[in-house]
């Protein structure tokens, strides 16, 4: 098994402020060894949505996504933040290459089965190709990631950005002894949601669906933390949920998720 490989997604208001996005590039381009960066980009796709006459609809914090969604989140996802993403990274000379599910066939996914409710074009994701990401990681590159996959068969898909982390860390575990990291503008996740410092600093998934039957933990963390309590069943070594500072101080801050009591 190879060194460490550190995923970190960054998403939430991180992304959305300029001073954060590039106060958080600073550290995430800090961290040693080798490392994939996924991001969000949420709430500028629902901005321009909005300038454009577009109606956003989320279900627990996962985006319905029409067709004329889907174009909308193509061009912010894989355009707009992706290489302003990359170009900061340059600027600290970091080699840097931006990406989404379908170059290098990178991730596939299938259009989510309709059930209870209609997703529209929301991916689900199927396979991860890691071979040509190994190459670039090995040669220093730091791939950047956005949350769209395909289905092989030339359609894209808007993927929740969280899976889209969760799933590469699941796979590159096979190989490299990762550690997942969530960065937003929250300390960790909270026992107290109107309190920022009530941080849970290890949280089991017994008491993760404590939470979540009682309604502490809802909407937008309830995909995150599925998907990091996934990854640890995966051979994910560590996963962390945490902001900036977190970042900056090694993880001794925010949240880290255990399947142990």
């Amino acid at each position: 098994m190879h060194d460490r490989l550190t995923i970190v997604k960054v998403g939430g208001k991180v992304v959305e402020e300029p001073d954060a996005l590039s106060s958080f590039i600073k550290d995430f381009a800090s961290i040693a060894g080798q490392k994939i960066l996924v991001h969000g980009g949420g709430r500028s796709a629902t901005a321009i949505a909005n300038q454009l006459g577009i109606e956003t609809k989320m279900v627990e914090g996962r985006r319905i996504t029409d067709k004329s969604m889907l174009d909308v989140v193509v061009m912010v996802y894989g355009g707009l933040v992706n290489k302003n993403v990359v170009a900061q990274l340059q600027a600290l000379n970091k080699q840097a290459v931006g990406l989404t599910g379908a170059d290098l066939d990178l991730v596939r996914a299938v259009k989510r089965p309709v059930k209870d409710i209609d997703y529209g074009y929301a991916g689900d994701v199927t396979a991860v190709n890691t071979e040509h990401i190994e190459e670039l990681i090995a040669n220093g590159v730091v791939p950047v990631v956005a949350p769209l996959t395909h289905n092989g068969q030339g359609q894209l898909l808007n993927t929740n950005a969280d899976t889209m982390a969760a799933e590469l860390a699941k796979a590159f575990a096979k190989i490299y002894r990762v550690q997942l990291v969530y960065c937003f503008e929250k300390k960790g996740v909270l026992e107290d949601p109107s309190n920022d410092n009530s941080v849970i600093t290890h949280l089991s998934y017994r008491l993760f669906d404590e939470y979540k039957q009682s309604g502490v933990i809802n909407e937008g963390m309830i995909p995150k933390l599925d998907n990091g309590f996934s990854a640890i069943k995966h051979g994910v070594s560590e996963v962390f949920i945490t902001n900036i500072d977190g970042l900056k101080t090694g993880f001794s801050t925010g949240t880290q998720l255990s399947f142990n009591e």
